[in-house]
């Protein structure tokens, strides 16, 4: 009850009703309790009794957790931040729309034609007619050319065209590196070095996974003791490229030129040709990366005072080619025009079921959509309600066959020829100047440097022969600006509707013709129908003649 010249209503109650609220809450909460009881939950949470001083590492473990607390505060400190920048970010938008909004329509004309310039000119880049362009300036302006192949499937990697194009024009050298050679069987890299060689010096070559930044200074290097091993199976080690440099100082020492030798870097993508350049160099020069194309202007490297190095966008793949081919060496499923479920589909059928299973332990599939629901839920690959993502183990999957991860090998052809254009004037002409008893002792020497993959444990690959390239792309029409294409489809209609009613004119006039042609009556003739039961066949009839005992 309010009493008079008071703001609020007393809270007092009588003292039978407080008591009878008491009772009414203790009875509720010992409900509670024997309710709990029943089920084995404990209200009361153990005390964390801590590390006792008996534990051995006493002092190891609290520090342990120590910096487990300090981790979990940073993370959360990190996170802070993240949401903070991320509301500035979401604010400074905001800020910005509206300025755009309050600008003249003249300052917006403007911008909107500098972005879409800048937006031409980037798929420009990514253009076919750009990529050929560009690798026909690095053919052009190099003395040395080195093809890089993968030693995974080393035939599959040369481009007929590319060569042509190499041996034909100019006086110029053609070297072969087999990159990836530690994902390959010693038998299988030995062999392709013996038949590659009967063509072109080959150099074996190893990249290092680990390559420091150009602003990076280069550490001490530290001297082991003589019974501690250096295990150089790692990925940080690089093998072969102290033969190829030697090889190419060699060679421009004998040109005897004022100008540096200009040593161009070609091949498919994702063979290694931005790695190779920067092991040569000793540092990050070439922006290198998991995806195809990363590469796509020319860049050229100071390998030293005599030796330039020139990288080059990959070679772009004929569309003729097969289907195996153009999944690994082409850039269809970056460009949208094939999906990664086909290119997976094609690659599993080139290869051993039995091989495939023991290298992912995968259990045993019927079709590559099986495969990848198995490979998603091992890996974890998993959309909401626990549905696999067979898009992205379809992604992993292609990116350990085009990456520097999976190991598979193709067997060295029986019978295999020399190509038509590779003559045996064109080899003595490529051996002509290169030190090849040094090449040879290089190879051995990188081949005896780490450990390789056993046959077993690599998969064995069908390879489709050399993967035919364009060098020259037509180059597309430009489109014509609306006004004109209206003015283009209006005429075509026009005509198309002439054409039309002059076909319906005709049809009439047939029909009219077949019409008076026809005669006045019709006669009927009757066609005798068998409608006996006899004639009657049906699979699922039920006979009603059959007695069940």
């Amino acid at each position: 009850m309010k009493r008079p010249k008071l703001r609020k209503a007393s809270k007092r109650i009588s003292c039978s009703k407080r008591y009878k609220i008491q009772k009414k809450v203790r009875e509720h909460n010992k409900k509670l309790r024997k309710e709990a009881k029943k089920k084995g939950l404990k209200k009361h949470v153990k005390k964390d009794p801590g590390v006792p001083n008996s534990a051995p590492f006493k002092e190891e473990v609290l520090r342990e957790a120590e910096q487990r607390r300090l981790q979990i505060e940073e993370e959360k400190e990190r996170k802070r931040q993240a949401k903070k920048e991320e509301r500035a970010q979401k604010r400074k938008k905001e800020k910005e729309a509206a300025v755009k909004e309050a600008e003249p329509s003249a300052k917006k004309a403007r911008k909107d034609t500098t972005e879409n310039n800048s937006v031409k000119r980037a798929a420009n880049k990514n253009s076919k007619q750009h990529l050929c362009s560009e690798l026909n300036k690095v053919i052009d302006a190099s003395d040395v050319v080195i093809e890089v192949l993968d030693a995974r499937d080393p035939l599959g990697c040369r481009c007929p065209q590319l060569e042509k194009a190499v041996l034909l024009g100019g006086k110029r050298k053609l070297l072969f590196v087999l990159t990836k050679i530690d994902l390959v069987p010693k038998e299988n890299v030995e062999k392709w070095i013996e038949c590659l060689q009967r063509e072109f010096p080959v150099v074996a070559f190893k990249a290092s996974t680990q390559m420091r930044e150009k602003t990076v200074k280069a550490k001490r290097k530290r001297v082991l003791p003589s019974n501690e091993v250096l295990d150089r199976s790692k990925g940080a080690a690089c093998f072969g490229n102290e033969c190829l440099a030697e090889l190419l100082t060699a060679y421009a020492a004998k040109m005897q030129s004022e100008v540096a030798l200009k040593v161009g870097v070609v091949g498919f993508p994702n063979v290694g040709k931005s790695s190779l350049i920067n092991n040569l160099k000793g540092m990050m020069a070439c922006h290198v990366g998991i995806a195809k194309g990363t590469t796509k202007t020319v860049q050229e490297v100071h390998m030293s005072k005599t030796v330039k190095l020139i990288d080059s966008p990959g070679v772009v793949a004929s569309p003729s080619n097969p289907a195996a081919s153009m999944a690994l060496r082409s850039l269809q499923v970056e460009e949208g025009q094939e999906t990664v479920l086909d290119a997976v589909n094609t690659l599993l059928k080139q290869c051993d079921k039995s091989q495939v299973m023991l290298q992912y332990t995968v259990p045993d599939f019927r079709n590559s959509l099986e495969f990848l629901t198995l490979l998603a839920k091992k890996r974890g690959f998993l959309q909401k309600g626990g549905v696999p993502n067979t898009e992205q183990a379809a992604i992993t999957f292609l990116t350990d066959w085009t990456g520097a991860k999976l190991s598979y090998h193709c067997k060295v052809p029986g019978n295999y020829s020399h190509p038509n254009y590779v003559t045996e004037e064109v080899i003595t002409e490529m051996q002509d100047g290169w030190d090849l008893d040094k090449v040879k002792a290089g190879n051995m020497e990188t081949l005896k440097g780490f450990k390789f993959p056993n046959l077993a444990s690599s998969i064995g690959f069908v390879s489709r022969g050399p993967t035919a390239g364009l060098l020259t792309v037509a180059p597309v029409p430009e489109e014509r600006p609306p006004a004109e294409r209206e003015a283009q489809h209006n005429s075509e209609n026009d005509e198309a509707g002439e054409t039309e009613e002059l076909h319906e004119t005709e049809e009439v006039e047939k029909l009219q013709k077949t019409v008076k042609d026809k005669p006045s009556k019709v006669h009927f003739q009757p066609v005798p129908v068998d409608i006996s039961l006899s004639t009657v066949y049906t699979d699922d009839a039920y006979d009603f003649n059959t007695d069940f005992k």
